[in-house]
C-alpha cells in the first residue's frame, strides 16, 4: 500500500515544482517583452507575446490557488509555455530560430503532473518542430521574422539565456534536489535493510538454538528411558526436531536469508540420519541427485520433514533384516517452472502393497502423507519389485504465494 507521507511529499515537490517554473517564466517573459521593444525596437506580435504569457502565467497560478487541482494547473502551464514557444519560434525566423531551444527544454515541464502527460507532452512538441521545419521549408507566410536584422545576435543571446535559466535554475535545481533526496532515501533503506538482516539473522540463530535445546532434552529424555518403544518415539521425534534446526542454521550461515540450497541441506540432513542409525550396525548408502534450486523456508521445512521420515521409515524398517543397503532421493523440476517431483526409493524388504497412506497407524507414513498435501501436492507408492519407492508431486509454496494487496 502506498505510503501517505510520501505521496503528499510527491505532490508538494511537484507543486513547487510548477510554482518556482511559472514564475521564473513570467518574470522572464515580462523581461523579454520589454527588452524587445525597448532595446530590440521590435514593434509586431513578439512583444505581445511574452507580455501575454507572463499575465496568463500568473493567473493560471492565481487559479490554482483557488481550486487546489495541481494537475489542471500544469497541463494549463504547458499549454501556454507550448503555444507561447512556438509562437515565438514562428515569429523570429522559425527552424532557424534562437527561441526554439525552449521548446526542448519546455519538456522537462510537462512531467510535473505525471508521467503519461509528459510522455504526451513530448509527442506533441516534437510534431510541432516537425511543423516549423516543414512550415520553413514550404516558405509558408506564417513563417516571419520580426526582429530587426541588426537585433537578431542579441536576440539570439537573450534567448540562450532564457533557456539556459528555465534549465538550470529552475530544472536543474529541482533535479538535484530529487538526485539528493533519492540518494539519502536509498541509504536509509539500505542501513534500515541491513538492520533487519542482522535481525533476521539472530532470530534463525535463536530458532536454532532453541530447536537444538528441545533436541537436548528429547536425547535426555531417550535415555532416561528403559521402555525401547519410548525411546525409539522420542529419537524419532529428536529427528523431526533436528531437520527443521538445520534449515535454520544454513539460512543465517549464508547470504540468503530466505531460500536455502536445497542440495547441500538434502545431503547434510541424510548424513546425519545415516550416522544416528549407524549404532544398529547398518552401513547405508544414499545417492542424491537434486539440482542446483534454492527454496524457501515454507517449502524445505515440510519438504525436508517428509524426507526426514521416509529415510527413518527405510532405515528403520527397509534394511531390518541386513546391514547393508542403498536409498536414492532424486529431485525433478517439471516444465511448468513450479512444480517438482520428488522420488524417493531403497532396495529394502519394503512393506505392503494394500497399505494406505491416509488410514495406517504408522505416524510416519501419515506424517509423509499430510506434509505432501501441505506442499499443495500428493504421495503415491510407485511398483518396485524391491524396497519402497515414493514419488512426491509438490509445489514451490513461496513461488506461488499471492502477495498481500494484490
Amino acid at each position: 500500500m502506498p505510503d501517505p507521507n510520501r505521496i503528499q511529499q510527491r505532490i508538494d515537490n511537484q507543486t513547487q515544482l510548477l510554482r518556482k517554473f511559472s514564475y521564473a517564466s513570467s518574470l522572464l517573459s515580462f523581461l523579454f517583452c520589454l527588452f524587445c521593444y525597448y532595446f530590440l525596437n521590435i514593434r509586431g506580435y513578439l512583444p505581445v507575446l511574452f507580455l501575454s504569457f507572463s499575465v496568463l502565467n500568473i493567473v493560471n497560478l492565481l487559479a490554482f490557488k483557488k481550486h487546489g487541482q495541481l494537475a489542471l494547473a500544469a497541463v494549463v502551464s504547458a499549454g501556454l509555455s507550448l503555444i507561447g514557444a512556438s509562437a515565438v519560434t514562428l515569429l523570429s525566423g522559425g527552424i532557424q530560430s534562437p527561441f526554439i531551444f525552449v521548446l526542448a527544454i519546455i519538456v522537462l515541464g510537462g512531467y510535473i503532473s505525471a508521467r503519461i502527460f509528459g510522455k504526451i507532452y513530448l509527442i506533441f512538441i516534437v510534431i510541432v518542430v516537425i511543423f516549423i521545419y516543414a512550415a520553413n521549408e514550404a516558405n509558408i507566410s506564417a513563417i516571419t521574422n520580426e526582429v530587426p536584422e541588426t537585433s537578431r545576435d542579441l536576440f539570439s543571446l537573450i534567448s540562450l539565456l532564457f533557456s539556459v535559466y528555465i534549465l538550470g535554475g529552475v530544472f536543474g535545481k529541482d533535479i538535484l534536489k530529487t538526485h539528493n533526496a533519492l540518494n539519502t532515501s536509498k541509504g536509509e533503506i539500505e542501513k534500515r535493510i541491513d538492520e533487519k538482516e542482522i535481525l533476521l539473522r539472530e532470530v534463525h540463530h535463536r530458532v536454532k538454538n532453541n530447536l537444538q535445546t528441545v533436541s537436548s532434552l528429547l536425547n535426555l529424555q531417550a535415555k532416561n528411558s528403559n521402555n525401547d518403544t519410548i525411546k525409539d518415539l522420542v529419537l524419532s521425534s529428536q529427528n523431526r526436531v533436528n531437520s527443521m534446526a538445520m534449515i535454520h542454521e544454513m539460512l543465517y550461515v549464508r547470504d540468503n536469508l530466505s531460500k536455502i540450497e536445497f542440495q547441500s541441506y538434502v545431503q547434510e540432513l541424510t548424513e546425519y540420519l545415516v550416522k544416528s542409525a549407524e549404532g544398529k550396525n547398518k552401513n547405508v548408502i544414499v545417492n542424491i541427485d537434486i539440482p542446483d534450486i534454492r527454496l524457501g523456508i515454507d517449502t524445505a521445512i515440510p519438504l525436508g520433514l517428509l524426507i526426514n521420515e521416509a529415510v527413518t521409515n527405510s532405515l528403520k524398517y527397509g534394511f531390518a533384516e541386513k546391514g547393508n543397503g542403498q536409498i536414492d532421493i532424486k529431485l525433478k523440476k517439471e516444465d511448468d517452472g513450479n512444480t517438482y517431483t520428488l522420488g524417493i526409493s531403497d532396495n529394502g524388504i519394503g512393506f505392503a502393497k494394500e497399505l494406505d497412506f491416509r488410514t495406517t497407524k504408522s505416524l510416519g507414513l501419515k506424517l509423509i502423507h499430510n506434509l505432501a498435501r501441505q506442499l499443495r501436492g500428493s504421495v503415491k507408492r510407485e511398483p518396485s519389485n524391491q524396497g519402497t519407492n515414493y514419488s512426491i508431486a509438490f509445489q514451490d509454496i513461496d513461488s506461488t504465494r499471492v502477495p498481500k494487496g494484490s
